[in-house]
Formats: structure tokens, sequence, C-alpha cells
């Protein structure tokens, strides 16, 4: 489920079912993502343009952004691009159309999409393929060190994040 953080010139929104753990938030806005804090996200915490900047890093999709200051907001990539990455999901940018189970479409700039067959969040990935032999050539996502991800191949269970 998607929650919205409003800050004066930029609202962020985040779903954490979409997210994958990368972790670029924390590491690159402490300031404005902190894990341990409620609320995890304070968007008056720096500039709206570094804030907007950041949450385009989210590789997932699951941070979000809406400038409330006159700014830009977010704009699909274009052309739209498909990167499998190595051992792992789909990376997904542009102006996408996801169809859910359910039927409904989401609409979204980012994706990360399952491709080990394995994630209970289809079609976006869970990092159950952290947990399998699954292995297939792609592009190495630099991962940084964070709260969420103490290593590459070892995000925090879901049950363990404390966002809400």
């Amino acid at each position: 489920m998607r929650r919205t953080y409003r800050g004066r010139d930029v609202e962020v929104s985040f779903d954490r079912d979409l997210c994958i753990h990368v972790g670029a938030c924390l590491a690159g806005l402490p300031e404005v993502f902190e894990l341990h804090r409620t609320p995890w996200i304070q968007p008056d915490a720096a500039n709206a343009e570094i804030v907007a900047e950041v949450v385009r890093r989210c590789p997932s999709g699951a941070l979000r952004y809406r400038r409330l200051d006159g700014g830009a907001d977010e704009q699909p990539a274009s052309p739209t691009t498909v990167t499998p990455l190595r051992n792992g999901p789909l990376l997904l940018s542009g102006a996408l159309q996801v169809t859910l189970p359910d039927g409904t479409v989401d609409s979204a700039p980012r994706a990360t999409l399952c491709r080990c067959g394995l994630s209970a969040n289809k079609p976006f990935c869970d990092n159950s393929h952290l947990r399998s032999d699954f292995t297939a050539a792609g592009a190495r996502l630099r991962i940084p060190s964070s709260p969420v991800r103490r290593s590459p191949d070892q995000p925090i269970a879901m049950r363990d994040d404390p966002r809400d």
C-alpha cells in the first residue's frame, strides 16, 4: 500500500510492497530517509530538487515524488528501457503500464519485475531470487551498504522492515 509523506515543497510516496531494499534512499539522503524514525520520510529535511533526485534513484518505483513548489514532477524516461539485472529482476524505466493480478493497471516511471518466477508479489520482484539458485546474465546493480541491506545478497526480510 502506498503511503504519502507531504512536505512544504515536495511530497514523497512509498509502497513497501514494491521495495527491493536497494537502499539508495537511505544512503543517498539519510536526513530525509531514516529507517528507524517515525515518520521515516521527512521531505522538508532537504531541498526539494535533491529529494527528487534521490527518489529517482529508487529502481523499483517504491518511491515516487510530486513537486508542490512549482518544480517539475517526475517524467518517465524516454525511451522506455528494460534491463535484465544479473541473477535478478528486470529493471524497467519509462512510461510503464503494469497490469496487476486483480486487473488494475499501475502507471509507473520505474519498476523491478520478477524473472525467477518465485516472487509472492508478481509481477514485481520481492527478492525471492536471492533465496534460490536463480542465475541469469545481466547488468550489475550497485547496491550500497545500508540498514536495509548489509551486503548485496542479504536484504532485510519484509517482516523486519519497520517502515510503515
